[in-house]
């Protein structure tokens, strides 16, 4: 039996993580076996942790995109299917990844047509950030980072303006127009992670058609590269040990201080996450680049709690680690000790596509 799988992209900071856990809770309510794969360039993933503190079944392809590590990804796939037998896998790309038809969804289509049938691909868009976008602005991107989510944009058979619920239906609505006559061809629509609209037409849209992949994007891989590469990204897992600490009050805290700092050096954020977890609590918090501070849940509080940073920032990764590894420090202050997990900083390689097809299958 084949397995539907569901490409959500977009670029970081649009809502991926939050929708696809909505998603999967609406399809396992319908009496559907759901898996999720997700990705990143370096281990220690905060969607990951969240994902599976919510009991779903999660693969991670980290170290490279989905694209530079097709077999990866490929392979990732097979296990699910042969561990859960999913009805269907949502897989979520890194969020500055482009071209992803090409060398995702084709070589899907032309190598696994026997076991999967292939969504159209979703790329979602948060309107804080799509509407200067739209208006030629950078959205407070660097220009070779908004030149990719444009991209992202163009090759998507569906467009979700995502966060519905945060902004007003006027001014969606003038948005959802622009965006439709700019991409012609693609389903446009809005939906809420938080209230539920548009998700369930959505994923009847997507579920029942077959024609993924129908655009094939004609890209620039030397500003794509580029625009990659002036992000610094950091994955850190610390484990804190102390007082009794109100975890909950430790992460908004450290938050707003990264926050502050980023502003103060004019960074533009693609995202920070954090998630603190203490034993089956748990508190997840995301930075997004419009400003806005999300927390969901609590980890209560205890004496000790596994914290995961994940941050994705317009600077050197150099930096990046100084500015993250100052504020983690402040907020242990001289009652709070760490043990350092895992830690790793990076700038993106260029993009090396393990497929590159140039006709759609």
């Amino acid at each position: 039996m084949k397995t539907k799988l569901l490409l959500v992209g977009g670029f970081l900071g649009a809502g991926k993580t939050t929708l696809l856990w909505e998603t999967a809770r609406f399809l396992m309510k319908q009496g559907k076996k759901v898996a999720l794969i997700t990705n990143d360039q370096a281990p220690e993933l905060v969607d990951s942790a969240l994902l599976q503190n919510e009991g779903l079944e999660v693969a991670e392809v980290s170290g490279s995109c989905f694209c530079c590590n097709f077999p990866g990804f490929a392979n990732a796939i097979k296990e699910l299917r042969l561990n859960a037998a999913p009805d269907v896998i949502i897989a979520e790309p890194v969020g500055s990844c482009a071209d992803l038809s090409a060398t995702i969804i084709q070589p899907l289509k032309k190598f696994y047509q026997a076991d999967l049938e292939v969504a159209p691909f979703t790329v979602l868009a948060d309107p804080a950030r799509l509407t200067p976008i739209m208006k030629g602005d950078n959205g407070g991107l660097h220009q070779d980072a908004a030149y990719i989510y444009h991209k992202q944009l163009e090759e998507g058979d569906v467009i979700l303006l995502t966060k519905a619920d945060a902004y007003s239906k006027d001014g969606l609505d003038q948005l959802l127009l622009k965006v439709t006559a700019e991409f012609a061809g693609a389903n446009v629509s809005k939906v809420s992670a938080q209230t539920g609209e548009g998700v369930e037409a959505w994923l009847e849209d997507v579920l029942t058609r077959t024609d993924a992949g129908k655009r094939l994007l004609d890209i620039n891989y030397d500003i794509y590269a580029h625009g990659e590469a002036v992000l610094g990204w950091l994955n850190g897992t610390l484990l804190v040990k102390g007082v009794q600490t109100d975890w909950d009050a430790f992460a908004k805290n450290l938050l707003t201080a990264l926050d502050s700092q980023f502003k103060a050096r004019h960074a533009g954020i693609g995202h920070v996450k954090v998630i603190v977890e203490n034993g089956q609590q748990y508190i997840v918090g995301n930075l997004a680049g419009d400003g806005k501070l999300s927390l969901r849940h609590s980890a209560g509080s205890s004496d000790e709690a596994k914290v995961i940073i994940n941050a994705r920032v317009e600077m050197a990764p150099e930096e990046l680690d100084r500015v993250v590894r100052s504020e983690v420090t402040a907020q242990l202050g001289d009652k709070l000790t760490e043990n350092v997990l895992a830690w790793k900083y990076l700038q993106p390689g260029r993009p090396n596509p393990t497929h590159r097809f140039d006709v759609v299958v």
